[in-house]
């Protein structure tokens, strides 16, 4: 799969060379009569766009944000094609070096800023629009239209999106463009149909966390990408009434304290209440305000051991460079994925795991309301888990009004353009059918096995608990979460002389690690108890 198959310069033609399922990037090659367009280029290896020519297989790039799987192979595709136009925002080409901080010498700016709201022709026929986007500074929303002479038509390509307004960056506005109506609407749905709490919410319920585990005299650690969430969490533990003023230190390590000094060169582009936050005191680093924020270098790792702390560093890190020798039990926080992730089993009898929700992506209501808003004829979902994509597919309210697609990598997209809609094929039944049995003390509810096929079986109630409430006249259950089940037993108030799970050593994030437990491996509640139980 190198190229599109030859087909009429009217055709509009989309090829996926990976859109953003698991941990792969986004890469979409759009054909637009005559024209070849890459949209965005988040595959680690670029062989696929390079002919045996060595010519590309686009006739230009947009990269929608800086974040690395919208961009990680942009570098090399430069270098194995220096003459290729490649376009983004001016904010998103001076963010996008950060991508590659490892390399022996750095990285100057190699790509053309787009200014936003302004309709730049490429080539003859060939137009392009930025609007802001959300989710990140620089990133885009772009709007293609291709005018042909038998035949005219718009691509609307969202990127990564979010409606509402974050820290650091304002929202997508709708108003700028309600009623677009283009032929094809290409939407990330990262999220699926899930409803999320105002962002607002979302932070205090995450700074609430944080005060509480200070209160317990708990350490934490917050592995973040280096772009975005880490700068979003760095302004708000300082602006946030929780902690402004408070006594501790706050650690930035590694590449995102180069990402953030990035950002201090970008204050001109933030919106007004950043920079008026920026004119009263540092956005980052400053020793005189409280709580203090240091960068974490070779001379300063010893430092962070001499009091409780707080410490925002890369994903990737081996946690154990902060935790060996520290004197506090530790709460590493991770930033729940679109999809609900495994936690990895905690490495010191002291490490707790837990995920928190701070999203910059929208969510299924933001989705559907952004698709009704600009009324497209063809809706071309990308970026999400497959399950999560075919619950967007399967709703009603879309399929009723438009064309619905969810490729694959690898699978061409035919998108005609005509006055007639076809309905497309419903979706497989997403229902099941079982048994409910009622006892003296309990109801039974056997569901066929058939439902464990879907991946999402596998993130229900991985704790092995589910909640059943009354919705109207119908009954829902929903699993609980291991984040839901460390709340609730913080929330019992064990006894520390009660012999249970609770209280037992061998459990770290709502599972037993005791090795000669019978429960040893699985997921236990707060108030259970095997023989080998060892207080804390």
């Amino acid at each position: 799969m190198s190229t599109l198959p030859h087909a009429s310069n009217e055709d509009l033609v989309c090829l996926p060379y990976a859109v953003g399922h698991s941990d792969e990037g986004v890469c979409l090659l759009i054909k637009m009569g005559p024209y070849r367009i890459l949209l965005d280029c988040g595959l680690k290896d670029i062989s696929p766009l390079i002919t045996e020519d060595r010519l590309p297989v686009c006739d230009l790039v947009i990269c929608s944000n800086a974040r690395a799987d919208r961009a990680r192979g942009l570098l090399e595709l430069h270098r194995a094609v220096p003459q290729l136009p490649i376009y983004s925002s001016e904010v998103t080409s001076l963010l996008l070096p950060l991508n590659w901080l490892d390399e022996p010498e750095p990285v100057p700016p190699f790509g053309q800023a787009l200014p936003w709201r302004r309709s730049i022709e490429f080539q003859d026929g060939l137009t392009a629009e930025l609007f802001p986007a959300g989710h990140l500074p620089g990133a885009a929303a772009v709007l293609l239209t291709y005018t042909g002479f038998y035949q005219s038509y718009s691509v609307f390509y969202t990127g990564d999106f979010f409606l509402s307004n974050s820290r650091l960056v304002d929202g997508l506005h709708l108003d700028s463009i309600r009623n677009l109506n283009p032929d094809v609407l290409i939407i990330e749905g990262s999220y699926g149909t899930a409803r999320h709490p105002h962002r607002r919410k979302q932070e205090n319920t995450l700074m609430t966390r944080i005060d509480r585990a200070i209160e317990q005299q708990q350490s934490i650690i917050l592995p973040v990408p280096n772009l975005g969430i880490a700068q979003e969490l760095l302004i708000l533990l300082r602006s946030h009434h929780l902690f402004t003023g408070r006594d501790i230190d706050i650690w930035v390590d590694g590449k995102i304290v180069a990402c953030c000094d990035a950002y201090l060169d970008l204050l001109p582009y933030f919106p007004p209440s950043v920079q008026n936050f920026a004119r009263h005191q540092s956005l980052f680093w400053d020793e005189k305000v409280r709580p203090h924020v240091r960068q974490i270098t070779p001379e300063t790792l010893a430092n962070i051991h001499q009091r409780q702390c707080i410490i925002i560093t890369e994903t990737e890190i081996d946690l154990e460079i902060y935790t060996a020798g520290h004197p506090f039990p530790w709460l590493v926080l991770l930033p729940a994925a679109p999809a609900e992730i495994t936690l990895p089993p905690a490495t010191t009898p002291q490490l707790t795991i837990e995920t928190y929700l701070l999203s910059q992506h929208s969510d299924g209501a933001g989705t559907t309301q952004l698709i009704h808003n600009i009324r497209p004829k063809h809706v071309v979902f990308i970026h999400g888990s497959a399950p999560y994509l075919a619950d967007l597919t399967a709703l009603e309210e879309l399929q009723n009004r438009y064309h619905l697609h969810s490729p694959a990598a690898g699978t061409l997209v035919s998108l005609p353009i005509g006055d007639t809609f076809i309905q497309p094929a419903p979706p497989a039944d997403p229902n099941y059918e079982g048994e409910l049995t009622e006892l003296e003390r309990q109801v039974n509810i056997t569901l066929p096995t058939a439902i464990s096929s879907d991946p999402r079986w596998h993130n229900f109630a991985d704790t092995g608990s589910i909640e059943a409430r009354w919705q109207g006249e119908e009954i829902v259950l929903r699993g609980v979460s291991q984040r839901e089940m460390l709340d609730r037993q913080q929330q019992l108030n064990l006894s520390p002389d009660l012999h249970c799970c609770g209280n037992c050593r061998y459990q770290r994030g709502s599972r037993c690690y005791g090795t000669r437990s019978p429960l040893h491996g699985f997921k236990v509640t707060p108030d259970g108890f095997c023989p080998v139980f060892e207080s804390n």
